[in-house]
């Protein structure tokens, strides 16, 4: 909650399609009750999302903020967005108001696991690391859960440049103030080196124009964010073991 002193929706800016808009042409329908979850397959990954992670925030503790604080009468309310990290620690993502710490889920690095991980959470909006898409094996319940509940599906990329993107976000420097301390945060937790750390700060100086810092993104379709959950496509032990003792039908290759 330690943003709902300094930031608001003024701090933010929103396109699609190269045309100003608002969090709704990014997030349709949008509704406090959202939960968004964060696929990160890399160091600092979730860096490429931060923008659009804040807005979100914002737009949730509007609805909230009069009756927001530490006192006993007053409620300590986060959102409920979710950091999966594919297989180990992948970042810090406090500043982010990604909070409590069990909001940071490390799950297998298999993309079963993963989209298992998603759907125990509830995720209705969903974001992922944009990479060259691949196959993996899925259980079909674990895929109509998917299917049946997410809403949205976006691609980003760590430095903020999503190729062939189609929306945009972005932010003040009040923002990116915020997303600096958790890359300081994210080296100290996830032992990031010196040298990936001043990369990634120089990739966002590069986002930097007219007084905002902007990250790219672009809408994709569930199946292809399946091939996109993990760079591992080998079975984990536990997922081959679920597709032992289920229908033999119960498999699916995406």
């Amino acid at each position: 909650m330690h943003t709902t002193k300094t930031i608001t929706l003024a701090d933010f800016v929103f396109y699609k399609d190269k045309q100003p808009t608002s969090i709704a042409a990014l997030l349709p329908d949008f509704q406090v009750s959202d939960r968004i979850g964060v696929v990160v397959k890399q160091p600092a990954g979730a860096l490429g999302v931060a923008s659009l992670l804040l807005a979100a925030s914002t737009v949730f503790y509007d609805e909230y903020r009069s009756r927001l604080g530490n006192e006993p009468d007053k409620l300590r309310l986060y959102p409920d967005y979710y950091v999966f990290h594919a297989g180990e620690c992948r970042g810090n993502h406090a500043q982010l108001d990604i909070w409590p710490p069990h909001k940071e889920v490390i799950v297998a690095n298999d993309p079963e696991q993963i989209l298992e991980a998603i759907n125990d959470r509830g995720i209705t909006r969903l974001l992922v690391e944009d990479s060259p898409t691949g196959h993996a094996t899925f259980l079909r319940e674990t895929l109509c859960s998917a299917d049946h509940r997410i809403k949205t599906v976006l691609a980003y990329r760590r430095e903020g440049n999503t190729p062939n993107a189609n929306l945009r976000c972005g932010h003040s420097q009040v923002v990116e103030n915020y997303i600096q301390k958790m890359l300081t945060d994210s080296q100290v937790a996830c032992e990031l080196s010196n040298a990936l750390t001043e990369q990634q700060q120089s990739a966002r100086q590069a986002l930097q124009q007219d007084g905002f810092y902007t990250e790219h993104y672009r809408e994709i379709s569930l199946d292809d964010a399946l091939g996109m959950m993990s760079f591992e496509t080998k079975q984990s032990e536990t997922t081959a073991h679920y597709l032992a003792v289920s229908h033999p039908n119960a498999g699916c290759n995406r």
